[in-house]
């Protein structure tokens, strides 16, 4: 099978699962052809039946903003043309979807089928957008085979979109042999004292992390334990972040390290994953800390619950409650036998239910589904 990809190639899940998954569709003998303006952030060196093909998007006066939307659709249709590509699976309904379906109708004779992939973001907050509403309605019908992350998102899209078709919940999923306690290319002493905890924290600090929650969290920690907090990616909300570190008076046990290639080996010298989400759709970065064995401290909405197993694997907070979550990471520290079993617990769901080996043939199932034609477009609302 020859398989296009297009995602965003940033440090967000979407992007991070769209290349895992063509990596790993690569392995099992497909061609994958990955289809962006950058070379995604988990796409490192020589792999096998893997090519990336960068979108050039021409700067002309007369465009106020460059319509890459348009030259990603041009861009498919010479990929299609040149490769003879089967299938393109968009991570992101808008506007890969979209651009997708547009090269889709200039094909002609070379026909491929379209799988959209929602994350959430493209759901959750520009989809409802009024701008954005139809055309991603659209997108929906258009594309051939439509997945959900969590079945929070797949409810979600059919309560929000009236949704008249099937869209099948496969959940994210991680590599448990790469994501470790034992994959420790640095010692913990790099970033703390033998006597202090590790809290991380990994997203692309847009305004729906809350990253600053998790700053003001930290600081209440930090008053009654002695720990350090890694902040790991980029985004319009660190600016806010650093200042109000520096303001509470932590900002010498906050650093901010940027976008990293190797979060694994962050992760597996870790004690605690935090996130503070107004929303998640399913929580890739956490799903990875459960690998390594790490509890997660999350807020208790969207597809959160689908991953972390409150009271089991982590523990779940409202949103903006930075007192109880700063309660919770520190009752949970502070018990070492409960830590143990919290530990034990998030590496054994992670394996048992959302490991590499058993996602990967549901996607492989469904993609042949869809070339066949026999995977049930509109069938309404799965029970």
């Amino acid at each position: 099978m020859k398989i296009g990809v297009v995602c965003y190639p940033s440090f967000g899940g979407s992007g991070v699962i769209a290349t895992e998954l063509g990596i790993a569709m690569a392995q099992r003998g497909h061609e994958v052809h990955f289809i962006s303006y950058e070379t995604p952030i988990r796409l490192q060196g020589y792999i096998k039946n893997v090519y990336y093909h960068e979108v050039q998007v021409p700067s002309y006066p007369l465009f106020k903003y460059p319509p890459y939307a348009l030259a990603l659709a041009s861009h498919i249709l010479e990929i299609v043309q040149s490769h003879g590509l089967d299938l393109l699976h968009a991570h992101y309904a808008i506007p890969h979807t979209i651009s997708a379906y547009l090269a889709q109708q200039m094909a002609e004779n070379h026909g491929f089928k379209i799988v959209t992939t929602l994350h959430g973001t493209d759901i959750m907050l520009v989809g409802r957008e009024d701008p954005y509403r139809s055309i991603t309605q659209f997108a929906l019908r258009a594309s051939d085979g439509v997945t959900a992350v969590s079945k929070f998102l797949a409810d979600y899209t059919h309560e929000t979109f009236h949704a008249d078709r099937e869209i099948r919940v496969i959940h994210n999923f991680v590599d448990t042999n790469r994501f470790c306690a034992d994959r420790r290319p640095f010692p913990r002493s790099d970033f703390a004292e033998d006597n202090e905890k590790i809290f991380t924290h990994i997203s692309n600090f847009r305004p729906i992390k809350r990253v600053c929650d998790i700053i003001q969290m930290f600081a209440r920690v930090s008053k009654r334990l002695p720990a350090q907090l890694l902040m790991v990616g980029d985004g319009p909300d660190q600016v806010d972040a650093e200042a109000l570190a520096r303001r509470l008076g932590v900002e010498d046990r906050v650093r901010f390290l940027g976008r990293q290639s190797n979060v694994e080996g962050i992760l597996a010298i870790s004690d605690l994953f935090v996130m503070a989400s107004e929303m998640e759709s399913f929580g890739l970065a956490s799903l990875e800390a459960l690998s390594c064995g790490v509890p997660v401290i999350g807020t208790r909405q969207g597809g959160f619950g689908e991953v972390v197993e409150a009271g089991k694997t982590g523990l779940l907070f409202e949103v903006g409650d930075t007192q109880q979550m700063a309660d919770l990471a520190v009752d949970l520290l502070t018990d070492e036998k409960r830590y143990l079993q919290f530990s034990q617990s998030a590496r054994q769901a992670a394996m048992t239910q959302f490991s590499v080996n058993d996602i990967i043939p549901l996607y492989e199932g469904y993609y042949f589904e869809v070339l066949n034609g026999d995977h049930g477009k509109r069938t309404g609302k799965p029970s």
